[in-house]
């Protein structure tokens, strides 16, 4: 390429540039809390009324205890495969099996999403899953590193955008039903890239956005 492979990005590029290595491979964890869990928060704290009666969460129950503030009635936590203890229903959330149909006031979808295949097809399962009026609240990747251990166990299949949140929560509820928040920002996204964590970014960081950088995603549909 008549480019010295071993030269500094700063005498290639006339500027310092990231290196080829993140500082952290894990989502940041090793310097601290991983930073999409700030927009996690952020979406669901505001919307934590909705988090009442019978709610159903996948893999563990952590959202909806804080969230639920003595509102939620009972919380069934969902898991794929046997084996999770905290697990009250064992259930495919592609076909449906294992889900009672019309039974949950609330679904929390944290970063679930992208890790099934037919993910049109698990949308519809959760508005299934909804009684009526019942609401899920779900996030999902939008800029993220690929998570191995997820690609070992279930794949690791999309990221998102606001347009394809809206078409695909909008196809199975109604768009009038749907609602999508997007968060962000170019720095966010690098950091998170690079491995930094939530520590290393101040909040003025993290409250910009930036409609360029889709970096996570919220969705509010009501069924």
């Amino acid at each position: 390429m008549g480019t010295d492979a071993g030269s500094s990005s700063e005498q290639r590029y006339g500027h310092a540039l990231p290196g080829l290595e993140p500082l952290d491979r894990d989502f940041g964890k090793s310097r601290g809390e991983p930073i999409d869990r700030w927009y996690i928060h952020e979406f669901l704290w505001a919307r934590r009324g909705d988090v009442h009666g019978r709610v159903m969460e996948v893999a563990d129950s952590g959202y909806t205890d804080y969230l639920g503030e003595g509102e939620v009635t009972r919380c069934d936590v969902l898991h794929a495969k046997p084996g999770n203890p905290l697990a009250t229903l064992v259930g495919d959330l592609t076909t449906g099996e294992g889900i009672p149909p019309r039974a949950f006031d609330c679904i929390v979808l944290t970063q679930t999403l992208h890790l099934i295949y037919d993910v049109a097809g698990a949308i519809g399962v959760v508005r299934d899953a909804l009684a009526p009026g019942g609401v899920v609240l779900a996030t999902l990747p939008g800029i993220s590193q690929i998570s191995q251990g997820d690609r070992r166990e279930w794949g690791d299949n999309w990221r998102f955008t606001c347009d394809s949140a809206t078409r695909l929560f909008g196809d199975a509820f109604g768009e009038e039903n749907v609602e999508v928040e997007v968060y962000g920002n170019v720095l966010v996204a690098a950091a998170f890239l690079y491995g930094y964590a939530l520590e290393d970014l101040t909040e003025a960081d993290l409250a910009h956005g930036d409609d360029d950088f889709h970096f996570l995603i919220g969705v509010r549909a009501v069924a």
